[in-house]
């Protein structure tokens, strides 16, 4: 093997973990703000990066980039949250075609409600995830990290 394939492989090898780290935390999160609030992980993101904009709306694009999701599957995801009465649809004053996405009072709840959930979910799985020999490096990788700055 020459250094070229090494370093693909290392790559490779830091995707795979990451990728197992994502899954262990995403499921024990799924599980349990579903069972508690039942609300999905990603419906959790959207309220989650709803609750941290200034004037506390985002565009649907933005949204979408969030929660990681595609314009179709935001669009649909949006919908079910409006149905809930967790959000609204504004038209932008600046650009009739823009639209906003924006917690509503109850949504503005549900979130205050669920974020303590995330939160010790969060740590449990990291915690467990520390004592599995492939993840424990970067479980203490990310307990070393300087939070982003927004």
């Amino acid at each position: 093997m020459g250094i070229a394939d090494s370093a693909v492989e290392v790559r490779a090898s830091g995707w795979r973990t990451l990728a197992a780290l994502h899954g262990h935390i995403e499921g024990a999160l799924e599980r349990e703000l579903v069972r508690r609030h039942e609300l999905s992980v990603v419906e959790f993101t959207v309220l989650d990066a709803l609750s941290r904009q200034d004037g506390w709306h985002m565009r649907m694009s933005q949204l979408a980039r969030a929660a990681a999701l595609s314009s179709s599957a935001t669009t649909r995801l949006v919908n079910r949250l409006e149905d809930r009465g967790l959000l609204t649809r504004v038209l932008c004053a600046d650009d009739r075609r823009g639209i906003y996405t924006e917690l509503t009072d109850r949504g503005w709840a549900l979130y205050r409600e669920t974020a303590p959930t995330h939160d010790e979910v969060l740590e449990a799985s990291l915690q467990t995830a520390g004592d599995v020999p492939e993840l424990a490096s970067l479980v203490e990788f990310l307990h070393r990290a300087e939070p982003a700055r927004t």
